[in-house]
């Protein structure tokens, strides 16, 4: 019996030892991936000043997801708090204390949001430029002016501290950051005029690939703790709920959050697109409409 007690112990101590070893790997494979340095070189924006184009800054910030890691006073918010996934929150943007507004100039503004780089070259976790990556010119420009306008939030930083199972999702290639994705030498941004048009639509529709996938086909959210549900898929295929929908019933459920059925959409689903304009939501619609059914997941 003490010879099977003691064989226990042993074998009880090297599966913590291995266990040590691997989750040394892991950290040590995923820092050297945090720490990566993307040299971009980006010009300044010319920034707007009028009224009309601060507040198209702050739709774009409302409706891109901005407020939901940034909070809505951009002070910066909790995005997950989880021992497994880490402790991610979005950073404060203003010029307040604890705030990036003193220290990022506008060319930083632009690395970050359209290359996901952060001023040292770092690549920003969980940013979701590849979102943002084709922002036209003058979007870019008032989003910037309008984060810059917002009053000062007094909101110390809470540092990034990415979890273990966040680590392995990274080793694993679920998790990428946006700077490694990003063709960065390559990157141009659009030229579209706000219209109900499939052009405008697949611009709108940027915001979207994040949890729904490149081809919108939705399924597993790689990025989200492992509770999360699937993403919906977005395209016309049968086995997706938009097939059988109206632009009508798209449109009220972006504003409503609630389906044509009366059923709520998960809480994971951003509530800031019920801010979308009747042009958006169109044009959104309509290129949805051209999208290749495939099923659910198939990204």
């Amino acid at each position: 019996m003490r010879k099977f007690l003691k064989f226990l112990g042993l074998a009880a101590i090297g599966l913590v030892g291995l266990l040590a070893v691997v989750l040394g790997v892991v950290f040590y494979k995923s820092g050297l991936m945090l720490r990566r340095l993307h040299p971009v070189t980006v010009a300044s924006p010319v920034l707007p000043t009028d009224p009309a184009a601060i507040a198209r800054g702050q739709h774009l910030a409302a409706t891109r997801g901005c407020l939901d890691c940034h909070g809505p006073d951009l002070g910066g918010a909790k995005v997950i708090d989880d021992p497994a996934m880490g402790r991610l929150y979005g950073p404060n943007l203003t010029l307040g204390k604890g705030g990036r507004g003193p220290e990022f100039t506008d060319a930083d503004f632009v690395r970050a949001i359209r290359h996901g780089v952060a001023p040292d070259g770092r690549g920003l976790f969980l940013m979701p430029s590849a979102d943002y990556s084709r922002f036209t010119e003058s979007d870019m420009a008032d989003l910037i002016a309008y984060v810059k306008s917002v009053p000062p939030v007094n909101r110390a930083r809470v540092p990034v501290a990415v979890g273990p199972v966040a680590r392995a999702l990274m080793l694993a290639g679920k998790i990428r950051l946006a700077a490694d994705e990003i063709d960065h030498a390559n990157l141009r941004p659009d030229v579209v005029t706000p219209a109900v048009s499939v052009e405008y639509g697949r611009y709108v529709a940027a915001s979207c690939t994040g949890c729904h996938g490149p081809n919108l086909s939705g399924g597993k959210i790689d990025i989200g703790p492992p509770d999360w549900p699937p993403a919906a898929n977005l395209t016309p295929h049968a086995s997706g709920r938009l097939a059988k929908w109206s632009e009508s019933d798209f449109m009220q459920t972006l504003r409503t959050a609630k389906r044509p059925d009366g059923s709520e959409l998960s809480p994971v689903m951003p509530r800031a697109f019920s801010g979308l304009s009747e042009t958006e939501m169109k044009a959104l619609w309509a290129y949805l409409q051209t999208l290749p059914p495939v099923p659910t997941g198939t990204r």
